[in-house]
């Protein structure tokens, strides 16, 4: 199969050098490489013209184009003729030397697959055992990682996730992909991260990333993930390995973070579930207040206080805006 690999960035010349870098030296080399450029200076410009990477085309937007949904789908429209899987990768990420050969096979494997996701090696530390110890571990197909206090509580008062990760339960609030383990297997999903994403090209000539999701675009992922999976299937293979680094330039402030948080989060929902029952609209507020609270504690047990409130006060404020007017 042929494909192409479309990367959106600003600001991150040097994320950007790495990942490339790690690129030249894959297995299954890009037969295209998209750059969509949306920074204000010309330092990854530059950069590109010191360094030459095979297969490069490079693009740098406007304002009008800027913007991480906006330079996704003006990468889409830049995709060579003839090319059957478009990747997505974000600028921060660094690929294990097989990434692209196993993404790629797995369309191979799963002939039923529209869409592959890879798999994050080094946020979660994972443990070999099928018994689960204590009150704060997840198990699946005989790896254990802690759930993270947030989730710990969760559990406490029944809004913890009912389904498998990847699917998004009645709810919203599902576990993310993260708690699949690094067992090498392929899982059925309904949407995986944007920063290691693929999709036949054909699926990316009727669906589009939605406009909606404005600048940094949190959750916008979820969105376009959740709209594909209503006509295919996607999966996630976890021996497509890559290291994410979270580069932190080009992010929001905390205050707007934590209202899209609320905002972005009740809009996928939405666009999973149109008309929740009763009961999931309790569970999706209750989940959403209960992290909100516990988002507040972090003002008193860790050290980023001014981040904490900030971000608190955001997601109270996105909150109740939901009452005065909904995202459409």
């Amino acid at each position: 199969m042929t494909f192409s690999l479309v990367i959106c960035t600003y600001m991150r010349s040097q994320s950007l050098y790495s990942l490339l870098q790690s690129v030249t030296e894959q297995s299954l080399y890009p037969d295209q490489i998209i750059i969509v450029d949306g920074s204000t200076n010309d330092n990854t410009k530059e950069l590109l013209v010191k360094n030459k990477f095979r297969n490069l085309d490079y693009y740098l937007v406007d304002k009008k184009d800027r913007g991480l949904t906006k330079q996704r789908n003006y990468g889409i429209n830049k995709v060579n003729d003839g090319i059957d899987i478009v990747c997505f990768l974000d600028d921060d990420v660094i690929l294990e030397k097989n990434y692209f050969k196993l993404l790629i096979n797995t369309y191979t494997e799963k002939t039923d697959a529209i869409a592959v996701g890879g798999f994050i090696s080094n946020e979660i530390i994972w443990k070999k055992r099928k018994e689960i110890f204590n009150n704060n571990e997840y198990e699946l197909d005989g790896f254990i990682r802690k759930m993270g206090r947030r989730n710990v509580i969760r559990k406490y008062f029944g809004l913890l996730s009912n389904v498998d990760p990847g699917i998004m339960p009645l709810f919203s609030n599902g576990f993310s992909i993260s708690f699949l383990p690094p067992s090498g297997e392929i899982y059925r999903v309904e949407y995986f991260m944007g920063c290691a994403m693929s999709f036949k090209n054909s699926i990316l000539k009727i669906k589009k990333f939605s406009t909606y999701f404005e600048g940094y675009g949190l959750y916008e992922d979820l969105d376009f993930c959740l709209r594909v999976s209503k006509i295919g299937k996607l999966y996630v293979n976890t021996s497509a390995q890559l290291e994410h680094h979270h580069d932190a330039s080009g992010r929001p402030n905390q205050y707007k973070y934590g209202k899209m948080v609320m905002r972005n989060g009740w809009y996928v929902w939405r666009v999973k579930y149109p008309n929740p029952t009763l009961k999931s609209r309790f569970k999706w507020n209750a989940t959403a207040l209960l992290l909100t609270f516990i988002r507040f504690t972090n003002i008193f047990t860790t050290n980023k206080r001014k981040e904490a409130a900030s971000e608190t006060f955001g997601r109270i404020i996105g909150w109740f805006s939901l009452f005065l007017y909904r995202p459409q």
